[in-house]
């Protein structure tokens, strides 16, 4: 079998922790606890993998490295960061938990792209020894090259064990055509999206009414980008699976420990001041404060 294009700009550490090359750039594996609600308390049941680029000593925001990325080889540049975090989750993710990692479906051109995409994906796999059902296949709101080989590719996800998952519903090309279509296992809302319905009680109702329909279905809702308290309490009022969010936790790069995450995080108590559709909800949630988010994301060698 030939060596994968993400396997072959990769340089391994002996801390464990393995880095991209891509021209003058550095490409690091940072993760982001995903926590799922339980009984009134908070437990890190995934993690996303971020990718956070440098130039030498200087970080280099993320956007500002995929807009210089030529179109010709932005399919090698996804092929290698999901490696890279694969890689990284092998090292550092606990066993327990699922690895969420992101397909831009502007690269799947045609069925010859998924093929590769999916071979590159089972050899990272079988290195790794990591279970596919672990995996969780996130298609981005960016509008596809090809709907039909960007069908046939989660339709091999799927029959090969991994699970799907919508990015950022409400934004873009992620609609509920998207859903319908591809039929994932868990939908990911979008930030500012769900952060505007958060704040009029209307809002808040639709809100609800969407996470209900779509968990009737068996498909899993998580809210990401939550940054205040208030959002934490309703986004679990509002009976979504799952959050995500600098109020629970920051993305860190590896190497690092993540076994502190294994344990169950309370909810906040009570509702906070300042949360728009909170006065006309009641309930409060069971537990303690939160952990504060911590900081993280310093550079490593």
């Amino acid at each position: 079998m030939s060596k994968s294009i993400g396997l072959a700009h990769i340089i391994r550490h002996d801390d464990g922790s393995a880095t991209g090359v891509w021209g003058v750039h550095a490409l690091h594996s940072a993760f982001q606890p995903i926590f799922a609600f339980q009984s009134g308390r908070l437990l890190a049941t995934a993690f996303e993998g971020l990718i956070r680029p440098f130039r030498g000593a200087d970080a280099v925001p993320p956007g500002m490295f995929f807009a210089v990325v030529d179109g010709a080889e932005r399919l090698q540049v996804e092929t290698l960061t999901r490696t890279l975090h694969l890689l990284n989750a092998a090292a550092f993710v606990p066993r327990s938990a699922s690895i969420f990692i992101n397909f831009d479906p502007s690269v799947f051109l045609d069925r010859s792209i998924s093929e590769h995409a999916l071979r590159d994906m089972r050899q990272v796999l079988n290195e790794t020894g990591i279970d596919p059902r672990r995996i969780v296949c996130e298609v981005t709101e960016k509008k596809p090259a090809s709907e039909e080989a960007l069908f046939d590719f989660v339709r091999a996800l799927k029959a090969n064990g991994l699970r799907i998952a919508v990015d950022d519903f409400g934004s873009a090309e992620s609609d509920i055509k998207r859903i319908r279509d591809i039929k994932p296992d868990i939908v990911k809302f979008d930030a500012h999206w769900i952060s505007r319905l958060m704040e009029s009680g209307a809002g808040f109702a639709l809100l609800k009414e969407m996470v209900a329909n779509f968990e009737e279905k068996g498909i899993r809702t998580v809210f990401e980008g939550l940054e205040e308290s208030w959002q934490l309490q309703l986004a679990e009022r509002s009976g979504a699976s799952m959050v995500q969010g600098f109020v629970l936790a920051m993305p860190e790069i590896v190497p690092a420990d993540f076994s502190h995450f294994e344990p169950a995080a309370p909810v906040a108590a009570g509702k906070q001041q300042g949360s728009p559709a909170a006065a006309g909800d009641a309930g409060p949630l069971a537990g303690s404060a939160p952990r504060p988010g911590r900081s993280f994301g310093k550079r490593t060698s």
